[in-house]
């Protein structure tokens, strides 16, 4: 299929008069319609800037492609547009798009079709094309180009495909010196940015002199395969992907991992690094390779990789965590035993809400967390283990703290079982990860944590729950001083988290305290350095203080990474003027009684689980900012000429 069966003259619009990103995508979305191309404008539009909240589709070199594949697409189309003056389209290289090609395809295309797009996003890395498509004056001489840069690609598809054929052929006589180069491209949608690699580090290669050859994952599926002769000739190999490749057929060459857009942007950087013999040879996950995952892990310290395992598993337990939380949240709105079918305040709708977030988000917190601890340990084999594992951890009562037990056990015990049976003959190689894997790791991990690992770990968890029940007075208030102060030690960082994982374990176990002192201390820096840019302007630029709002609004929102631009440039004095605050917001908090019954979410949560205690929490929250930003603005020095004239040239 020709590209411009696809791109014709109704979905051409020549000059847009759209200004911003999402300017640009309505007239196009718009073109698109009035061509007759889209049965649900809304569903599309949806798409589109769903794929645009995954990354930006302004790929950089002055071009944007905005793609969707969805239902609400009639046939398949591409809408062009063109802008002299440029839009801000958040590119890649952050320069501002000339060229749109907004891309609409059906779910469960034809295979054609995707060609043809392949081709586009291939065409459109040659600088030449650009540059006649930015002056083109009229639809017909857009075609015109786009025609015949088509007929140059088709050639250099034929040709490539001739040569792949000799070289297959005469593949036994190639100097082994020669400097052969193979790359892997693969974005999500398969349609733009995998293309536009392969494209722009073929370029770059025939440039340098250099051989290579690139299997593209696409929406059609893997073409250009690499081959086991390929692999074996390979100087080096680079995967430039945002989505899962098979790079254990990699094991002991030099693999160059990256984002596809690195692919895009960097091709000469990543050709030399695939040239460079003297890098480390990469170690396959899988366990029927030489050397297994575990010495992926061999610069790391044992701290180390505990805390990036352990972190594995909470970044994506939290979605679950937080989402289940809001959602409670939502619940108490209805009434405080709303959910309950016995209370008068019963409400059937929260009762449903209530189910969705207690009942199945939190239920599945437990093992999402040990099984992706399990699954960085191990890769794949270890997740049904660690799965496994974190179910009995509940089931036995050691909640949190067995699951953090089941992942580790699981995980390691998938490693041993892989070299038990590394060296099981040939024909039972298929048989590993269907059932001698899940079969030996699932039943060691269930019986060692019913047995042995479940009964300490209740006891200390019970333990643990009921000291924090006990808490009142003083020690409640120690408690929230020390877990507010931790939350802005290194706002996001391991002291960060600690607190926030602890914190929400004690929550899902009914205990609000600790995930209280939590969300009011990481509350607190962000309001507080705003306020101390309010309270001491001259200590400040111009250009610090446009970021006022910015940080009132983080705040408020409970995202602590707001203050870090300031801790990173000013440590000494940040850092221990925003534990201080936050330390005394949380033990206030505690102190006065809140309870905040939602894992995330700042202000608007606090309105809606502990309404009874608005007026203690936002005390908490006032005290704590007004002694942090104190602090700061008391400490920080006054602003030098320097720094005010180098703020107002960067305004300039």
């Amino acid at each position: 299929m020709r590209i411009t069966e696809l791109l014709t003259k109704d979905t051409i619009a020549m000059d847009l008069t759209a200004t911003d990103k999402n300017g640009v995508i309505d007239e196009l979305v718009n073109q698109l319609d009035k061509a007759g191309k889209l049965s649900d404008v809304k569903a599309f539009k949806e798409a589109i800037h769903n794929r645009e909240s995954q990354s930006t589709t302004g790929i950089g070199e002055g071009i944007a492609i905005p793609h969707a594949k969805v239902a609400a697409v009639k046939s398949p189309a591409i809408a062009f547009g063109k802008s002299k003056q440029g839009v801000d389209y958040q590119s890649l290289d952050m320069q501002p798009a000339h060229l749109f090609f907004m891309i609409a395809a059906p779910e469960g295309g034809a295979q054609t079709h995707l060609d043809a797009l392949a081709k586009l996003s291939g065409i459109l890395m040659d600088e030449n094309v650009r540059h006649k498509l930015l002056n083109a004056a009229t639809p017909e001489e857009v075609l015109q180009i786009i025609d015949a840069a088509d007929d140059e690609a088709t050639k250099e598809e034929e040709q490539e495909q001739q040569a792949a054929t000799v070289d297959t052929q005469n593949n036994e006589a190639q100097d082994s010196n020669e400097p052969y180069v193979l790359a892997v491209t693969a974005c999500p949608t398969g349609i733009a940015h995998t293309y536009m690699a392969r494209d722009a580090l073929k370029k770059q290669a025939e440039k340098m002199g250099v051989k290579i050859k690139v299997e593209t994952n696409g929406s059609g599926g893997i073409k250009n395969h690499l081959t086991e002769q390929d692999i074996k000739r390979a100087t080096g190999i680079i995967v430039a992907a945002d989505v899962h490749v098979n790079t254990d057929r990699f094991d002991g060459k030099n693999v160059v991992e990256v984002p596809v857009a690195d692919g895009i942007k960097r091709p000469e950087e990543l050709i030399n690094m695939a040239l460079d013999t003297s890098r480390k040879p990469f170690v396959a996950r899988d366990g029927n390779h030489k050397a297994d995952s575990d010495n992926n892990n061999e610069k790391l310290s044992p701290g180390k990789a505990f805390y990036k395992h352990l972190m594995n598993g909470v970044s994506n337990m939290l979605p679950l965590v937080i989402s289940g939380g809001i959602i409670m949240a939502i619940v108490f709105l209805f009434g405080a035993n709303s959910f309950d079918p016995k209370s008068s305040e019963y409400n059937a709708f929260a009762e449903q809400l209530w189910n969705i977030g207690n009942k199945s988000a939190f239920a599945l917190i437990i093992p999402i967390l040990a099984g992706f601890i399990a699954r960085s340990i191990a890769d794949k084999p270890g997740f049904a283990a660690g799965l496994v594992g974190g179910m009995l951890a509940i089931s036995g009562g050691s909640g949190f703290i067995g699951g953090i037990i089941a992942g580790f056990l699981a995980g390691y015990l998938t490693q041993g079982v892989k070299a038990l049976v590394r060296n099981l003959p040939q024909s039972l190689e298929g048989l590993k990860p269907t059932l001698i894997y899940p079969l030996l790791t699932v039943s060691a991990t269930g019986l060692l944590m019913v047995y042995v690992f479940n009964p300490p770990a209740s006891w200390l968890n019970h333990l643990l729950l009921n000291g924090l029940n006990s808490l009142s007075g003083s020690n409640i208030m120690l408690l929230g001083l020390v877990i507010g102060a931790m939350m802005a030690i290194d706002m996001g960082g391991p002291f960060n988290k600690a607190a926030y994982v602890f914190a929400t374990a004690a929550l899902t176990e009914g205990n609000a305290a600790p995930i209280t002192a939590a969300m009011v201390g990481g509350m607190i820096p962000p309001l507080a350095i705003a306020t101390a840019m309010l309270i001491f302007k001259r200590k400040f630029t111009k250009e610090q203080r446009g970021s006022i709002i910015p940080n009132y609004v983080m705040g408020l929102s409970f995202i602590t990474e707001g203050a870090i631009p300031f801790a990173a440039a000013d440590p000494l004095r940040v850092i221990p003027s925003m534990m201080v605050g936050s330390g005394v917001g949380g033990a206030i908090a505690l102190g006065l009684g809140s309870r905040i019954a939602a894992p995330h979410g700042g202000i608007f949560v606090i309105v809606g689980t502990d309404f009874s205690h608005i007026l203690q929490t936002l005390l908490a929250l006032v005290v704590g900012t007004i002694v942090s930003a104190l602090m700061y603005g008391i400490l920080k020095p006054k602003v030098t000429k320097t720094e005010i004239e180098a703020s107002e040239a960067m305004d300039e």
